[in-house]
């Protein structure tokens, strides 16, 4: 017992329980009244989530407590995997089109394909586009002032595709294919830098197969996001840290979630410390920490740019916080609390309206418990920062209050597909998450063309 005592380990996982059970009692507590199955939902997720940290712990200590390991994919690969690959992708992306097409006019619709490309306008398409075309207002209607809730980084890109096409529909569509294509293929990069080619190819394969993949073929900032966060991490763990927290800070300002980079950025800042502690004196230690420190800065810049435009345009750097309250009900809040509502609202619907039950409320409660249940299981083979990346990005995502995007926010969280390739080295799990996975993406693609409340 006095050895368990003198690991800090064993304190850290006693405070972060401590913290984690009095916020869900105090939240319980505020609670007029929560239903069975709703707090079924919020204590399953507080216990998977308390599991993640509680595996995270040890692996994070280990790491930190002597000289982290190199970098260890090495191997053989195919000639010109990362062309393969984006051809691949890029390839993907023109089918989800075309398929989107042929359910969409299977279901009764009728109209010539250009017609057809007009439902992709759903979702936050449309708000995305309108930027593209006029920007950000700064008078007028609420349903246009709301526009500043979402992020310059991808519409900043379509509108230089926009001026050469003249089509903000297609300029958005052909973004979203390449950045997804790129996307991929810095991703396969990032992820040869630990594992050898088939298992960072079987990580390629799952971001294929996730359920909501289409959503990086919409004209919306998801694409852009992942690559930006891999780019982000690659160009870091290649110590070209300026480039690296440059594309962070695109990130940042592509989506506020890409502050979440810090995370594991600073994970890689300790573990370079420390590998170089034997190598390099004190003040050439010192230089290059500073160094990289200072280029850290560089995401939480490009969330500042941000934060500026809403200045400029409304006269207040935080405008987009009360857009969101007041016209999306949203604000940060507690995961196991989301978990709660959506029970609530899946059982509520599950009988009077089946659709939104399937279309949006089962996915997300699949997501949630489901993303803990896989990085609990990959959690020992993970890079600590990679597995810490994964706590705060899930903890503000799934915190959100209304939340409709869960899945979305996901998908384009890199640890997901990379715990997926991970569980699955064995051939029998690899069968049968490819088959469970290409199942449930199929189903979500109807639901999302046939509008049951995918959002």
């Amino acid at each position: 017992m006095k050895k368990l005592l003198r690991k800090p380990g064993f304190w850290i996982d006693l405070l972060g329980l401590a913290v984690l059970g009095a916020a869900w009692a105090l939240w319980y507590r505020g609670q007029k009244g929560v239903s069975g199955p709703a707090f079924a939902a919020s204590l399953v997720t507080v216990v998977l989530f308390a599991l993640v940290c509680l595996r995270f712990v040890p692996v994070w200590m280990r790491a930190w407590s002597g000289r982290p390991a190199e970098p260890g994919g090495g191997g053989d690969e195919p000639p010109k995997m990362g062309l393969r690959i984006f051809a691949l992708l890029l390839g993907l992306d023109i089918t989800l089109l075309l398929l989107a097409w042929g359910v969409w006019r299977f279901a009764g619709e009728e109209g010539s394909f250009r017609e057809y490309l007009n439902f992709w306008r759903c979702l936050d398409s449309g708000q995305y586009l309108d930027i593209v075309r006029g920007w950000y207002p700064s008078e007028g209607e609420m349903d246009s002032l709301v526009r500043l809730v979402f992020l310059p980084g991808y519409p900043v890109l379509v509108r230089l595709v926009y001026f050469i096409l003249g089509d903000d529909l297609i300029s958005g569509l052909i973004v979203s294919g390449l950045a997804f294509a790129g996307a991929g293929t810095a991703l396969y990069r990032l992820l040869r830098l630990d594992l050898p080619h088939g298992d960072a190819l079987r990580g390629i394969k799952y971001l294929c197969l996730l359920p909501g993949v289409f959503f990086f073929a919409a004209p919306m900032s998801d694409g852009l996001f992942l690559l930006l966060c891999a780019l982000c991490l690659y160009l870091v763990r290649k110590k070209r840290w300026a480039l690296g927290c440059l594309c962070g800070g695109a990130a940042a300002f592509t989506r506020s979630l890409g502050l979440s980079l810090l995370i594991p950025l600073i994970f890689l800042l300790a573990e370079e410390a420390l590998r170089e502690r034997d190598r390099l004196d004190a003040g050439e230690r010192f230089r290059r920490i500073a160094l990289r420190a200072v280029s850290l800065l560089l995401v939480p810049a490009g969330f500042g740019v941000y934060c500026w435009i809403n200045f400029r345009v409304s006269g207040d750097p935080f405008q987009f916080m009360e857009y969101q309250s007041e016209h999306w009900h949203q604000h940060l809040g507690w995961f196991f609390n989301t978990a709660a509502y959506q029970m609530d609202y899946a059982v509520n619907d599950f009988v009077e309206k089946p659709q939104v039950f399937l279309g949006l409320w089962l996915p997300n409660l699949l997501f949630s418990f489901g993303s803990l249940t896989l990085m609990f299981c990959a959690s020992k083979k993970l890079r600590p920062g990679y597995t810490a990346w994964f706590i705060g990005y899930y903890a503000v995502a799934y915190g959100a209050t209304w939340l409709l995007s869960g899945p979305r926010y996901l998908i384009a969280l890199i640890p997901v597909p990379l715990a997926m390739a991970l569980v699955t080295q064995k051939k029998t799990a690899d069968i049968l998450l490819t088959v469970c996975c290409g199942f449930l993406a199929v189903l979500y693609f109807i639901a999302f063309i046939l509008r049951w409340q995918v959002w």
